[in-house]
Order: structure tokens, then sequence, then C-alpha cells
């Protein structure tokens, strides 16, 4: 195999990798009622089924990131590929509440070392040569939503076909297979003298874990309540504490400068907020096909593939010529632009919608924003960094898509419960509970829009004709 087509299949194997860790946070929306029933989960401790998951995934990125730099990121992405296949044979095993739980956050930890790794191995393969470096970018990126709406269409064929431990077993071979190509396909990397900062990986995970569920829990037992007041004031005290122990530290988990490096903290930024609005419309859209419209789980994974198609398109063709002509900037600002619009138009949804005219046109606007923003603002947050801080500024940027999932998902699902979403079998409340998610989230996305136009700087445009070269060689 030469070098050249080496590197390529090794970027298959990164965008599995993004694919898999993606996948597994929508594969179990399906199975959960039967995950439910088998276990008996209550419907308070049922999200929690999607939140260990994230919760660990988006609070040890970080961890993982300093691993990726400290001890090279090829061991540390096939460790996080051998955690993840422990974690997914034990929820698949699961005979309880605690061990499925449990699993879960075994899993987010396998994919809390499997991503900022890949990341870095992705800039190592190709960050040498802009051109090429855009065009593996489009290709990992790609991999996200496409792992997303799989996970639905699978976890729906899995579901009603096989049985629900299956959606946890699937990541076995695929977890095999990766750990069998990693040495042959993944370059070594150095490793580097230096420490953990263990106790900053505790409290940013407790802050993360306790501000989720201090949401999640909200809309139960009111945002007024002393409960809740007390779990977010506990999660903001872990987090102050965090940045505190980092700034505190010779060798923190996350050196604070790091932020100083142009454009860094204002593409994560970018990142959190189109998180927290993309995942929830995934998340609601499927409800609304499912619950509103009368879709059973195949059909409804199948809906979803006309957008997943898009945003690939969008991600490989059409992002790396836009960004080529017009710079970063303004491409994240109108992919977030663009993502509102999306948004706003899909909660005008009907109790008696139609597929082709609720879903379908407005879901492939949102989808075409995605694809916009999602590409040019992940870049810019891992090129801002020094290279040999390339792990580290690859956990942040995964952190901060991963924390406004979470937390974006549980803002609009108290929202949308406030407005009627929890009114099974009432259609005109569900539908409004739905819409005034939709709404939220196309806020989110139109405030990412602003603060990216605010903070992030623009670079120098490249003349027309060297962009149109460009362009044509990354197509």
């Amino acid at each position: 195999m030469s070098s050249g087509s080496k590197r390529w299949w090794a970027l298959g194997l990164i965008a599995l990798a993004q694919f898999m860790v993606i996948m597994d946070t929508s594969i179990i929306g399906v199975a959960l009622p039967r995950i439910q029933a088998d276990l008996g989960f209550s419907p308070e401790n049922l999200s929690w089924v999607f939140n260990a998951y994230v919760v660990a995934f988006g609070g040890l990125l970080l961890l993982g990131g300093r691993l990726s730099d400290l001890l090279g990121a090829r061991r540390v992405f096939a460790a996080g590929w051998s955690v993840l296949l422990i974690g997914s044979a034990v929820a698949g095993l699961a005979d309880s509440v605690a061990v499925e739980l449990a699993a879960r956050a075994v899993q987010g930890a396998g994919a809390a070392l499997i991503a900022p790794s890949a990341l870095t191995l992705l800039m190592m393969l190709f960050g040498g040569e802009p051109r090429e470096l855009t065009r593996a970018l489009a290709l990992y990126g790609a991999a996200a939503p496409a792992g997303g709406t799989a996970g639905v269409f699978l976890g729906g064929v899995i579901t009603e076909y096989i049985s629900w431990p299956w959606v946890f077993y699937v990541n076995i071979p695929i977890a095999a297979l990766a750990l069998l190509a990693t040495p042959a396909l993944m370059p070594a990397g150095g490793t580097r003298r230096g420490s953990l900062d263990a106790i900053g990986a505790v409290a940013v995970t407790v802050g993360l874990g306790a501000a989720v569920y201090g949401v999640v829990r909200a809309p139960e037992v009111g945002w007024a309540s002393g409960q809740t007041w007390l779990v977010l004031a506990g999660a903001a005290a872990a987090l102050a504490a965090f940045v505190a122990i980092q700034a505190s530290r010779r060798e923190p988990l996350m050196r604070l400068s790091i932020f100083r490096a142009p454009n860094l903290a204002a593409a994560n930024i970018a990142q959190l907020l189109l998180g927290a609005a993309w995942i929830p419309m995934w998340f609601f859209l499927n409800l609304y096909l499912q619950q509103v419209l009368g879709y059973s789980a195949f059909p409804s994974g199948a809906a979803l593939l006309p957008m997943t198609i898009l945003i690939m398109i969008g991600m490989i063709a059409l992002a790396p010529r836009a960004i080529a002509r017009f710079g970063p900037k303004p491409m994240v600002v109108t992919g977030l632009v663009v993502l509102a619009v999306g948004l706003g138009w899909l909660a005008l949804v009907r109790p008696e919608g139609t597929f082709t005219v609720d879903v379908l046109p407005a879901s492939l606007v949102a989808a075409l924003g995605m694809s916009l923003a999602f590409i040019p603002s992940l870049g810019t947050a891992i090129s801002s960094a020094r290279p040999e801080e390339g792990g580290l500024a690859s956990g942040i940027v995964n952190t901060s898509y991963q924390v406004g999932s979470a937390l974006g998902l549980a803002a609009m699902t108290a929202v949308a419960s406030s407005a009627g979403a929890d009114r099974l079998g009432d259609l005109p409340a569900l539908t409004d509970g739905y819409s005034a998610a939709f709404a939220g989230a196309g806020i989110l996305a139109a405030a990412g829009a602003v603060i990216a136009g605010i903070t992030l700087r623009g670079a120098r445009r490249q003349p027309v004709a060297e962009a149109e070269a460009e362009a044509v060689k990354v197509g």
C-alpha cells in the first residue's frame, strides 16, 4: 500500500471513529421503551441511558486530549476502542438499571479517548497540507451527521427485528476491526513527559454532569425549587473549581492561556451553540415523526436520510469550495443563520402535518446550514492551537460540541415539556411542545450567528482564481 493511499485509508478509520461515537448517542433512542420495560427504568431515570454516555463523553474529553498529547495519539486511540468494546458488551448484557447506566458511562469514557486522539491523528496525517486538510476535515465532519442518522435508522431496525441488546453489541465487531487496523494505518506519534490532572478531570466531569442533571430534572421538580438551584449551584462551584485548579497547576488538564490563541474561543463557542441547536432538532424531529405523524421505527429513520445525504454532500463538496472562496468566518455565520431559518420553519409543524410539507423542506434547509457551519468552525478551533497541543485543542472542541448538545437537549426538553410535549396521545399538545423546542433551538442558532459575527476574526480572502483552483482540487 502506497503512503498516499495509506493516509486515506487511515482517514477512513478516523471517520469511522467519529461515526461510531456519534451513532452511540442516537442508536438507543428507538430502543428506550424496550429497555425501560425489561430493566425497570422509571420515566425520570430513562433519559440517563442517553445522558450517562454524553456526560461521561463530554466530561472526559479534555482528559482524553491530554492523554493523547502525553502518551501518543495512536496508543490512546486504540485504548479508546478497547474501552468502548467492553462498555458495549456490558451494556448489552445488563440486567439492572445501575449496570446499564454504568456501562453507558464506560462507553462514553471510551468515546472520550477516541474522539480527540482521532482528530490529532487527522492533523498529523494532513496538517502539513492545507488543501488536503480541508478535504479531510470535510470527510471527518460528514461522518458525524451520518452517524447520528444511522443510529436512529439502525436502532429502529435492530429493535423491531432483533432485540435491544444488539444496539450495543453492534459496536463489538467494529471496535475489534478498528483495533486490528490501527497499528497498520496510524502514525505512531511521540510521547511527552508530563503529569495528569486527575482532580481537574473529576471537577469538570462532576460540574458538567450536575449541570445536565439539574436542567433535565428542573421541569419535574420546578425551576424555582431548592433542589434545582442547589444542583445548579453545585455544578457552577465544580466548574469554578476546575478553572481555579487549571490556573494554579504547572501542568493542567487544560492550559487556560490556550484561549489567547486568535479565534480558538470564538470557534468553540460556535461549536457549542451549533451542537445546542442541532441535537435538539434531530431529537424532536424523530419524536414528531413517530408520535404525531405515526411513523414506526424503521420509516422514522428512513425519513431522516435526505437530510443526512444533503449534509454529507454539503460538507464534502460545498463547504470546502465556499471556505476557499469566502473564508471560514462568513461560512460559520451564514451556516448558523441558515440553520436558524430551517429551525424556524420546522417550528411551523402541524398536528395534521405531512412529511413532504412539514418536515422535508425545512429539514433540508437546516441540514444545509449545519453543513456550512460545522467544518469551518471545527477547522478554525483545531488550527488555532500550537501543533504540540493538537490533542488538547481537539478535546476542547469536542467538549464544546458535546456539552452544547447535552445542555441544549436538556434545555429544549424542558421547553417542550412546558409547552405540552409531556401529554402523550394529545397530538395538538405534542405538536405545540415540539414546535417550541424547534423555535428555541432556532434562537440558539441565531445567537450563535451573532456571536460568531462579533468574535471571529476574518481571514485574508484569497484571489478568486486561486480560490477556484483550490476548490477544484479539494472537491
